[in-house]
């Protein structure tokens, strides 16, 4: 049996994934996929492309052009891109922004259209004109005038605030300024006047207003510090570095004005890691990527100026049941016309229309008169609802960040309640979780732990004073360090191991230094390193400068210069860094410090301390620290000259120049002495364990999506309580497995009979257990068969040549989408199955991909929080997106619905505010259905004795102001103040919000019991006044049994009923509660004694017709006595069946709420105990300096050292001299 493969594309399934390494760039090209490894076209192949270039020519070309100081080059006509009509516009856009909709002009018609846009209103506008035709309407036009217009001016008022807020926000950033080339000189501009190919120049600490390419700068061959916080979340510094053409020759200010060279680059796009154009300059082409171009939104960090050139610039089913009850109640009239109307003389109105016409007439009255089932004012309510609740998250002061004076932020009000029903989070890990900030915490030297609270005879104590570095001049006085021990040993010198080991931290690293004020200011490739060098700085051994080929160290107070004879550089395969040098006394020396793992299988087999620094670091990861091993080695003078010989000679490798370096390394870092180990605290977010901890009891599962390494995202995992020491870690081989194993077994069962069987779930795991999933970008591509494909090296056919052929290229196809969405769907299953996932090394993409996978396969509501511009994606493609903010990046805060400082604060945000919004919005829908059934059912009733007519059961004004006046304040403030329990006990029992992920509180069969308890108690107001009004005689003889005596019973007896009924499902009462249930009622009886006085009467005789119908009518007793019973018998019930239900069949709120004092004082949560077990290893080593490699090459190169400049041709004839030197030497 042969299998089949699309002849065009094929699945690189030879390779495996590489769990350290980042995958291909979300939009990398095929192409650039196949450049990436070089192949030999068949023969057919060519003549094949060759065709096709024949055919349909195409050239590959950067089509996105830039001139410098030329504005008029970007307004030629073959730049111009039509946008209306005859209406062009160049494609280059203007840097201004704009995220507001509306202005002066456009607001009233553009807010009114997109309101009409939305069916609600364009229903009640139709409604509206309905009741202007007198054949069918009999209520009159004001009744929906009146609610239709307050609907669209509180919506509007609320766009308009909105939208006055976007302007703030857009002029703020577009009044920013910076200096822009003009007229040949410097000149202030604002952002939103820069344009595509401006030269501008940028200060320290100034943001980035557009994509540039860096032509010079302050620093050393044009170097630029950036802080790209604003895009990836992380606040350690990047450097740029402009073309040496431009660093040369482009310094001053009028070579910068007359600077004419053309940037030829790819068209704007979402790729942060990838830059792909060429400089043309005096008759010279120079290549760009992206090392050379500043994003917009960084910051210029420790650079007093650089210059650059901007490229890119920029910018329900309730209708039915109307439908259905007018229907029958129409053919209820057609059919009484024929046997009744016809034949009532009295009934005669001078038109003679058909039974069957009168029918249609009356249907569209019926749905006149029972649209309030579904009334306009129920869309303002939950407007106003929402809008309350949104305002109230940013009111909590518990969610206010004092220290960087940020409050928390609703930038939706539409999502609320959902935040009640949160399945899944998926959350960035760097700025998310973690402060990205690393500290120094402990260290084992020679087998010795430091870092408890001792005292210098090393006795351990509670509690003791913070070690006291004013001994040392070069301590910044940021180290909190415990253990004055360590500091003894330090100055007194009887451990050389100890001086040896914070003398290694100041060498061997890759940070770069300056001075400011006199202050040692240090830029390092990751904050672990940082951390590391600033920790030596405290002890004593400050890292003062460096050359290219020397480094100097103060060394308690001496300062001392080394030679530097290699660096042999970080990457994420060897894990480990190694510095060689030599001391002033000529002896030649090799420091390393790496992950353990690594470290350990380099070691002398003569290492005393071995066993105890192993212990030493179980212990710093059972408290989830970072470690590295730091180690050493003494080389003899020959053996150096000979590795050095390999060393350069690897060092000019044409091919494979990495790899050749890294064999190499290995030769000369083994044997290598043991000095012991560092551990270093990732600083987690106040609060983010006890968060974390309290979601998960919420039945909440959280997702960490980052683009860490493996290594580090597991030790965030513990160290945030995800993960625990009892949790099985799954890995992506694992999972793979797991998957291959299910989708045979799925495809043996695929039989023929498949189709009619019932789907199997069957689980993964066995139950019980406590597991969790940690996959790679590479891993998660392979098993999601999201891995790029290639070109395939057999024959390509670009067109199916037969109809044979085109039928089975789509089967094959649609067998590999099906194989796809399968392979994702049993993905989905497994990793749900888990109590923790995390995805380390992913890219942006990848993470929108797994949010969009379990939305698509769970139906589940997810949640997205993020802090950079690489979790915009992920927030964006989540239900609900939460960002960061008071931090440097705004992007994810731009792009997301809400906003607070600190990870801590989403526990509040869900299980306080989201669980309330929840529930509030569910009492209001049930309440506001009630409400509305009961009222507009009594129209239904009463049809069935006059005729079928359409007549209405109550008064007009009445019918007007029900919804608007006499039941909307409780209702309103039920929505928005009601709450079951408060808020400490909502977070101190989080299981509470299991009733919103269920969707216990607004479902179809709640829908229907309201429904029906609306039709019962419609039942109720309309035939126990029927009956009471049936034969009655007032107290003066006369029998009151008119029909607006009647309709003021029937009102009087709903206003009542439904008022108290709010009351009855009140949780929490407040005097606002009480004042506007009675309140309402009150208003209704003055309103009502009002509309039907003589006074008004005589003013509007047309519009007010009920006069003195309610003096009348209320003045008799029995009709009191008839109003009671009626709400009585509405209401009794209701008090019966909650007392039932509380005592029998109590909720968990209801638990809480009957025993609240008791709980009053809320529960302090405590991190779970660590158990250390001796002879059991738990290393998790995260190693960490940075992602891609480090200053290495840079400080090699001697490029970051400052020195006078000298001419061009001077600084390549030097360097090649000095290359020379050494390689004879």
């Amino acid at each position: 049996m042969s299998t089949e493969r699309d002849s065009e594309t094929t699945f690189d399934e030879d390779s495996q994934p590489n769990d350290e390494v980042v995958p291909y760039s979300d939009d990398e090209t095929e192409d650039e996929l196949d450049d990436q490894g070089s192949t030999v076209e068949p023969e057919q192949n060519r003549v094949n492309r060759e065709a096709e270039e024949n055919q349909e020519p195409f050239r590959k070309e950067c089509t996105w052009q830039v001139k410098a100081n030329d504005r008029k080059y970007h307004g030629q006509p073959h730049f111009m891109n039509t946008k209306f009509f005859c209406i062009k516009k160049s494609k280059y856009a203007n840097n201004a922004i704009k995220t507001y909709k509306y202005n002066a002009l456009t607001f009233i018609p553009m807010n009114l259209f997109e309101q009409f846009k939305r069916s609600a209103n364009m229903y009640f506008l139709v409604l509206l004109i309905l009741q202007a035709i007198p054949q069918i309407s009999t209520l009159a036009w004001y009744t929906t005038l009146v609610p239709l217009l307050l609907v669209l001016g509180v919506t509007a008022i609320k766009d308009l605030v909105d939208d006055v807020a976007r302007h703030k926000m857009d002029k703020e950033i577009n009044n920013r300024t910076c200096e822009v080339i003009k007229d040949g000189r410097f000149k202030v501009a604002k952002w939103k006047d820069i344009q595509v190919g401006d030269v501008i120049r940028l200060k320290k600490n100034d943001f980035v207003p557009a994509d540039i390419l860096l032509l010079s700068s302050s620093e050393p061959n044009s170097l630029c510090y950036v802080e790209t916080a604003e895009l990836d979340g992380e606040t350690n510094l990047k450097f740029k570095m402009s073309l040496e053409i431009t660093d040369q020759y482009l310094q001053r200010e009028d070579t910068l004005a007359t600077f004419d060279g053309l940037v030829e680059c790819e068209e704007p796009n979402n790729r942060l890691d990838k830059f792909t154009g060429i400089l043309f300059w005096r008759n010279t082409s120079f290549p760009l990527d992206a090392d050379k171009i500043l994003l917009r939104g960084c910051v210029i960090r420790n650079t007093d100026f650089c210059h650059g050139l901007v490229i890119f610039a920029g910018t329900f089913r309730i209708f039915v049941v109307l439908s259905l009850l007018s229907a029958g109640l129409a053919i209820g009239h057609a059919y009484w016309e024929a046997q009744v109307g016809n034949y009532s003389w009295y009934l005669y109105d001078g038109e003679d229309f058909t039974p069957s016409h009168r029918g249609f007439l009356n249907f569209w009255g019926y749905i006149i008169v029972l649209n309030t089932m579904v009334p306009i004012s129920l869309y303002v309510s939950v407007e106003v609802i929402r809008l309350g609740q949104s305002h109230f998250i940013n009111w909590d002061l518990q969610m206010y960040y004092a220290e960087k004076d940020t409050p928390a932020k609703a930038r939706t009000t539409t999502l609320n309640e959902q935040l009640g029903q949160i399945h899944y989070i998926f959350s960035d890990k760097t700025g998310t979780l973690t402060q990205n900030i690393m500290t120094f915490k402990k260290c084992c030297i020679n087998g010795q732990i430091y870092g408890d609270h001792r005292d210098a005879s090393q006795h351990n104590h509670n509690k003791i004073e913070q070690v006291d570095f004013s001994w040392n001049t070069y301590a910044d006085g940021k180290l909190a360090f415990y253990d004055h021990y360590l500091i003894e040993q330090i100055q007194s010198g009887k451990e050389p191991e100890v001086r040896q080991f914070f003398f290694l931290l100041a060498v061997c690293h890759t940070v770069m230094v300056d001075r400011t004020d006199g202050q040692l200011n240090y830029q390092a490739a990751s904050p672990d390193e940082g951390a590391l060098v600033n920790a030596a700085r405290n002890f004593g051994f400050a890292f003062l400068a460096r050359t290219q080929n020397t480094i100097t160290i103060s060394e308690l107070g001496t300062e001392r210069t080394y030679n530097v004879l290699a660096i042999l550089d970080f990457n994420s395969d060897r894990k480990r860094m190694s510095i060689i040098v030599r001391t002033p006394e000529g002896n030649i020396r090799l420091y390393c410090k790496g992950a353990d793992t690594v470290i350990y299988e380099r070691l002398h087999r003569m290492n005393p301390t071995k066993q105890e620094t192993q212990d030493a670091l179980d212990i710093f990861a059972n408290e989830t620290l970072r470690t590295l091993c730091l180690c050493y080695k003494e080389i003899e003078e020959k053996e150096f000259a000979q590795w050095n010989k390999k060393f350069m000679a690897a060092s000019v490798a044409s091919t494979n120049r990495d790899e050749a370096l890294d064999k190499v390394y290995e030769e000369i870092e083994k044997d290598l002495i043991l000095l012991g180990a560092t551990a270093i605290e990732d600083k987690l977010q106040d609060g983010v364990p006890e968060t974390i901890s309290k979601l998960a009891k919420a039945d909440i599962k959280i997702w960490v999506l980052t683009g860490d390494k493996k290594e580090t995202a597991e030790n965030i995992g513990f160290a945030c309580e995800l993960l625990t020491e009892d949790t099985t870690i799954c890995y992506g081989e694992d999972i793979n497995s797991l998957l291959h194993a299910r989708m045979e077994n799925q495809r043996n069962r695929g039989g023929v009979y498949a189709k009619f069987a019932a789907p199997v779930q069957e689980p993964f795991f066995p139950p019980g257990g406590n597991r969790a999933l940690i996959i790679t970008g590479s891993w998660l591509n392979e098993i999601l068969l999201e891995k790029k494909t290639k070109r395939s090296k057999i024959l390509k056919l670009k067109f199916p040549r037969t109809e044979e052929e085109r039928r089975m290229r789509t089967q094959s196809k649609r067998r590999l989408e099906a194989k796809k969405e399968q392979q994702q769907k049993n993905f989905v299953d497994l990793a749900c199955e888990c109590s923790a996932v995390i995805c380390c090394r992913v890219t942006p993409k990848q993470k929108a991909m797994v949010v969009d996978l379990v939305k698509r396969y769970k139906k589940a509501i997810t949640l997205a929080i993020g802090d950079g511009a690489n979790d915009v994606n992920m927030i964006k493609t989540a239900h609900i997106g939460v960002g960061i903010s008071g931090q440097e990046g705004m992007q994810a805060v731009m792009s997301s619905d809400y906003s607070f400082a600190q990870f801590r604060y989403l526990q509040r945000l869900l299980l306080v505010h989201g669980r309330w919004s929840y529930i509030r919005m569910c009492k209001f829908l049930r309440y506001f259905f009630y409400k509305n059934f009961a009222f507009t059912l009594v129209h239904f009733w009463y049809s069935f004795f006059n005729g079928y007519s359409a007549q209405t059961a109550y008064e007009d004004w009445f019918i007007t102001l029900y919804n608007v006046l006499y039941s909307s304040l409780p209702v309103l403030l039920m929505g928005l103040l009601d709450q079951d329990v408060s808020d400490k006990l909502s977070l101190r029992f989080p299981g509470l919000y299991i009733v919103g992920q269920r969707d216990l509180l607004f479902n179809y069969k709640r829908f229907f019991v309201s429904l029906l308890h609306g039709v019962l108690t419609s039942m109720i107001l309309f035939f126990i006044p029927l009956g009471a009004y049936l034969q009655t005689v007032g107290q003066d003889g006369e029998a009151p049994s008119d029909y607006q005596s009647f309709a003021v019973t029937i009102a009087s007896a709903l206003v009542i009923t439904v008022n108290f009924q709010i009351g009855l499902d009140t949780s929490y009462w407040t005097f606002v509660n009480a004042f506007s249930i009675f309140g309402s009622i009150a208003l209704y009886f003055g309103i009502m004694f009002d509309f039907h006085s003589a006074g008004i009467h005589v003013l509007f005789p047309s519009i007010f017709q009920f006069t003195g119908t309610a003096s009348n009518a209320l003045r008799q007793p029995y009709i009191w006595l008839t109003i009671i019973l009626t709400v009585a018998v509405c209401l009794l019930p209701v008090v019966a069946i909650r007392f039932l239900s509380m005592t029998i069949w109590p909720s968990e709120s209801d638990k809480i709420q009957k025993h609240r004092k008791r709980l009053k004082a809320e529960e302090q949560w405590q991190r779970r105990q660590q158990v250390f077990r001796r002879g059991v290893s738990s290393r998790r080593s995260a190693y960490a300096f940075s992602h891609q490699r480090g200053y290495a090459d840079l400080i090699s190169s001697g490029r970051s050292i400052r020195k006078k400049r000298s001419p061009l041709d001077a600084i390549v004839a030097d360097g090649t001299a000095e290359y020379r030197r050494t390689g004879d030497s």
